[in-house]
């Protein structure tokens, strides 16, 4: 973790038992209202990838966008797009997965990447790790590779980064949160 004096958890908002009871979801709305907040989150990864060897962002649908846009804009790279089934008009590739909240698919343009490609892939937060280990998998299919995956909240007590790490993709997240902690 990066430690700084500016609190960021402090713009991350608890909503307790959203979606479903007994789960305390993390709002990052506050951070992005922040210009302070969303300049710092966006400084840390800067800083972290402006010199790394990487081709490609790749973001999460839908709040990875967020994040993973001004990344991609800022390093000049080209921005792939992880979506949920059926969003995306040409030809897919497709992964199904499982969330804390059930299964679901993400999808990315089957040529969006090609083997030599490098993606740094981005997501508000690492929980489970489905979403990213989806994309993981679509992306190897195209013979690229997995840089990193970055998140600005890990849940470690739900081993998503850990999942992430057993399959070869290092991890990289600003803060974290327990499961339990408001």
């Amino acid at each position: 973790m990066h430690s700084d004096t500016f609190d960021l958890k402090a713009l991350i908002r608890p909503v307790p038992d959203f979606p479903k009871p007994g789960v305390i979801f993390r709002d990052i709305t506050p951070l992005f209202q922040s210009p302070r907040g969303l300049r710092y989150v966006a400084d840390q990864f800067i800083e972290r990838y402006v010199e790394a060897p990487f081709s490609h962002i790749g973001a999460m649908d839908a709040r990875g966008f967020l994040i993973g846009s001004i990344i991609a804009h800022q390093l000049n790279k080209p921005l792939i797009l992880f979506r949920k089934q059926g969003k995306l008009p040409a030809d897919v590739l497709s992964e199904g997965y499982q969330t804390e909240y059930g299964e679901a698919f993400l999808e990315v343009h089957a040529d969006s990447l090609c083997e030599g490609d490098s993606v740094v892939i981005f997501d508000d937060l690492i929980a489970t790790g489905g979403t990213l280990l989806a994309a993981t998998q679509l992306i190897r299919r195209t013979g690229a590779q997995v840089f990193e995956a970055a998140a600005i909240i890990d849940l470690p007590e739900l081993q998503g980064s850990q999942r992430l790490q057993d399959t070869g993709v290092p991890t990289f997240c600003l803060t974290e949160f327990s499961l339990a902690e408001y």
